[in-house]
């Protein structure tokens, strides 16, 4: 009977992980107009940086007055452990064994292309306002690389397109839809063997790239405050420019070091705490814009981070407790990597001061969105593991349907893969071996004891579930699933 039970809920599982979600429309606000839309993606945040998830040295005091004022998710979780395919997850609700990009690499594989149908395309097809502003990252400089924000769904683009680029705070220029806008920062030639620096050293720093993102999407919100709207705002910081540091020996790049000057800690953690304090003031202006425009209560902000704490400024990440006590960081599959901060704050609907431990991830914004804007999810012949997030958001814990699995993959080396089914955390390493790590997360958030060896059922039920999940794609041939 017990082998009966396992195989009926492996069968179930998928079921439920290859399903159509429904769209269900959203309740209308009380001003009657379906709700505006932000979502606010920080660059290499860690679960553990933000006050409100025990952050105890930086500070972030806007931030964590948006997670008093809302809803703060504990087991929430990245598209990917890195930025490029994060993004394609959070923009296409398709995990890492379906989507176009699954990890990072050249232009013509990290780049989406028209068949790739985002939320945004979708928005702006029921009357929303879009926009991106910030880091695009899944996407080229050059037309034939495609896959701009313009070809896929935004109507205004400000930022980043290419993923080197916007490890440089202070470039020569940043791009408007198709035209480069000069930011007056003097840049160096590139030194000798740096050739992957793109743009150089900015001797003359005049504009800050996160400040310009910030100001452009206030001015965006102030003029389409009379439409519905969805703003995807994503800064750079505190993501390190790896090139600096090889150069000067910190990665970090800030207008100025604020409170942090006068500590007794390295430069590389008094930048690193400055980076995430300047990013949380920008948060505040756009919170504090909204209540000026009375759009506080028709407005649903969504704040994450695109993956795992890093080092590469040269900072220490242990000094902060930057995963919040999880195991591992960016580039890896254990939970420092891929567990992030999720905070939702819709005055006057989303319950204040609300702490949720749901299990969800960014394919899941794809569903949420299109039922807060009462849009029907594409019948497009994608198979999306987006669940809606609104029952959780508005309390309704008993209406919430719940993922089977969590599935992701990396190609960095040599393929890996990671599943996620119910307190269980599996981890195999390459694709397709049959050695795979096995914790349970109820008892041991940080990955420190591998089970495997005591629960081979659920070891084979997790294998089964990572065949099912991947699914090879010629633009990662180097990975094969185990038949």
């Amino acid at each position: 009977m017990h082998g009966l039970r396992q195989r009926w809920f492996f069968w179930f599982a998928l079921s439920i992980a290859t399903t159509p979600v429904a769209a269900v429309v959203a309740e209308p606000s009380e001003s009657g107009r379906r709700p505006n839309i932000i979502l606010i993606v920080a660059d290499d945040l860690g679960y553990g940086e933000l006050g409100c998830y025990g952050q105890q040295k930086i500070k972030t005091p806007a931030i964590d007055q948006m997670a008093r004022e809302g809803m703060r998710f504990t087991q929430f979780y990245a598209g990917a452990s890195l930025c490029a395919s994060s993004r394609n997850v959070l923009l296409t609700g398709e995990h890492t064994g379906r989507c176009r990009i699954r990890d990072n690499g050249p232009p013509n594989i990290q780049t989406l292309r028209p068949e790739d149908v985002t939320i945004a395309e979708v928005l702006r097809d029921t009357g929303y306002a879009t926009a991106v502003i910030g880091k695009w990252a899944i996407g080229g400089d050059l037309p034939e690389t495609g896959g701009r924000p313009e070809d896929q769904g935004f109507d205004y683009f400000y930022g980043y397109l290419n993923t080197v680029h916007a490890h440089n705070h202070y470039p020569s220029y940043l791009w408007k839809n198709k035209e480069k806008v000069p930011l007056g920062n003097v840049v160096q030639d590139v030194p000798p063997g740096y050739a992957g620096f793109v743009g150089g050293m900015a001797t003359k720093k005049v504009a800050y790239s996160q400040d310009r993102f910030v100001e452009e999407s206030l001015e965006w919100i102030e003029q389409h405050q009379k439409d519905p709207f969805f703003l995807l705002l994503t800064p750079t910081i505190p993501h390190a420019n790896p090139e600096a540091r090889k150069l000067t020996g910190n990665g970090t790049e800030v207008p100025d070091l604020g409170t942090y000057a006068k500590f007794d800690w390295t430069e590389q953690n008094k930048g690193q705490a400055a980076m995430i304090s300047h990013l949380d003031t920008g948060v505040g202006e756009i919170l504090a814009k909204l209540n000026q425009l009375q759009l506080d209560k028709n407005t649903v902000v969504f704040f994450t981070s695109d993956n795992g704490p890093h080092s590469e400024a040269g900072h220490d990440p242990d000094f902060f407790n930057a995963a919040g006590g999880l195991r591992g960081r960016k580039f890896g599959l254990f939970e420092g990597g891929l567990r992030v901060p999720l905070i939702a704050r819709w005055t006057g609907t989303i319950p204040a001061d609300a702490v949720t431990d749901h299990v969800a991830y960014f394919g899941d914004f794809f569903a949420t969105f299109c039922q807060l804007a009462g849009a029907s999810i594409p019948d497009d012949g994608k198979e999306r593991q987006s669940i809606s997030l609104l029952p959780t958001l508005l309390g309704d814990t008993a209406e919430q349907q719940e993922h089977a699995y969590l599935y992701w993959e990396l190609h960095g080396g040599y393929p890996r893969q990671a599943i996620r089914f119910g307190d269980y955390k599996a981890i195999r390493n390459p694709l397709g071996s049959e050695s795979v790590s096995l914790y349970n997360l109820k008892t041991d958030s940080a990955e420190q004891e591998d089970i495997s060896a005591k629960h081979p059922q659920q070891v084979a039920i997790a294998k089964q579930m990572m065949n099912q999940a991947h699914r090879e794609s010629p633009l990662w041939p180097n990975a094969r699933s185990s038949k």
